[in-house]
């Protein structure tokens, strides 16, 4: 896909200049190609305007006009095409009052880091920097264009990018930006929730989140927008079942783990243990957190709908949450229950919660290996069998719906699915032997 992305890319920056307009990679792309990796995506900086894109690309669609931004068809993707342009004051930490369209030198100035500021011509194969992103490419340094003080006044979330850029890319960010991240973190509840919601779950989504995690814990930014994980720091554990250390060690080791999560496991991660603070107790000299796991799953809804994810998110997170010790029993659970657990929607999200869990703890993986196992050991029909016996058959035998009629229809389910039912004149026998026929 990107390489289909900088074909239509290409192709699109050839449409621009046989018009006479200047156009160039711009951004992300030209950062990443030029460390050796490949672009998320590819966007397009023009000297054309909104409207002369919007003439020229067929099924182009306007996303932000008066910034010049046209979202042009390429293929199967959208790419974003903007028109030089420099910013006015900004008063709501995100958009300038009003934009001067310019040149392309006025136009990497009022982005957010050097390493983002560049230009690349496909059709010369040159870069083009006017802001020293090479030279901090090279240094490995997240550094902010021109006075940091301006560039993160005029959009707080810059911060929160600041931090992602350097987890993933393995970057330092430059002292005076640093300073400036600190001073200001508690600034960024200026920004829309949804915005700080999506950042995090990059910083969690892109391969550096245990990096991530201790910037925006130094930074002061963690404090702000997730106190009940920075809550985590010191909260002992005991060292035979966590020998990593107190639950902020132990949480920064299983998420450190993530490759390409989705969504829900990603905060499922995060937020396992989230209640451990508040749940901490002693027996004796044991240290103990009882209620952790259903606590935490209320505090997991909580977080989730603060940052606004949607509500199968965190519906999906609280179940992970409030399950992720459950795998504990299942070698001592009924085949029944055993079969009930591994139906459940969710289940391989569970298990990898589950075992990366594991491998920040002590790496004890019997329990995950053993739900693998039967899963793998057990087919479909065995775990979600069709039903021998139904509320037809019941009204039959004189049965009324309502709870009873439910009661008989799990009682025979649960006697299938541990084999001692195999066929409906079984089932039915048994619902007659032991619940009887009911006259009317």
């Amino acid at each position: 896909m990107a390489r289909d992305e900088r074909t239509g890319a290409l192709e699109i920056v050839r449409r621009l200049r046989a018009e006479g307009y200047e156009a160039l990679f711009a951004g992300g792309c030209v950062r990443d190609e030029a460390l050796g990796r490949t672009p998320k995506d590819y966007d397009v900086a023009t000297s054309a305007s909104a409207d002369r894109v919007l003439a020229l690309f067929s099924g182009s669609v306007p996303v932000g006009a008066q910034f010049g931004v046209v979202l042009v068809p390429a293929g199967a993707a959208r790419l974003e095409v903007a028109t030089f342009r420099r910013d006015g004051t900004y008063l709501d930490a995100r958009h300038p009052v009003e934009v001067h369209f310019g040149n392309a030198e006025d136009d990497a100035a009022r982005r957010d880091f050097t390493i983002n500021g560049m230009f690349y011509d496909p059709i010369a194969e040159r870069l083009i920097d006017y802001v020293d992103g090479q030279a901090d490419l090279a240094r490995g340094l997240i550094r902010a264009i021109g006075d940091p003080s301006a560039r993160v006044s005029e959009d707080k979330l810059r911060m929160l990018r600041a931090v992602r850029l350097a987890a993933r890319l393995g970057f330092e960010i430059e002292a005076t930006t640093w300073d400036v991240i600190r001073r200001d973190a508690t600034s960024i509840t200026r920004m829309a929730s949804e915005r700080i919601g999506e950042e995090i779950r990059l910083i969690l989504s892109e391969g550096a989140a245990a990096r991530g995690f201790e910037l925006l814990h130094a930074s002061g930014l963690l404090a702000v927008l997730l106190p009940e994980v920075a809550a985590m720091e010191g909260v002992e554990q005991s060292p035979e079942h966590h020998p990593e250390g107190d639950v902020w060690r132990h949480t920064l080791r299983v998420i450190d783990q993530l490759r390409d999560p989705s969504e829900t496991v990603a905060f499922g991660a995060l937020l396992h243990d989230v209640a451990k603070p508040i749940c901490a107790g002693r027996r004796g000299d044991r240290i103990t957190f009882y209620g952790h796991p259903e606590q935490g799953a209320l505090m997991a809804i909580e977080i989730c709908r603060r940052l606004k994810r949607s509500r199968a998110v965190w519906e999906r997170v609280a179940y992970l949450v409030r399950n992720h010790l459950r795998l504990v029993n299942a070698p001592k659970m009924r085949r029944a229950t055993l079969k009930r657990f591994l139906r459940e929607d969710g289940i391989d999200e569970l298990l990898e919660v589950a075992r990366i869990d594991a491998l920040g703890a002590g790496g004890d993986l019997q329990y995950v290996e053993f739900c693998r196992q039967a899963l793998g050991e057990l087919s479909h029909e065995e775990i979600r069998p069709e039903p021998l016996v139904t509320g037809r058959d019941l009204i039959a035998l004189g049965h009324v719906p309502g709870p009873r009629f439910a009661e008989i229809l799990h009682a025979v389910e649960e006697q299938q699915l541990e084999g001692t039912l195999g066929t409906r004149d079984d089932a039915l026998a048994w619902v007659r032997d032991r619940f009887g026929v009911v006259e009317r």
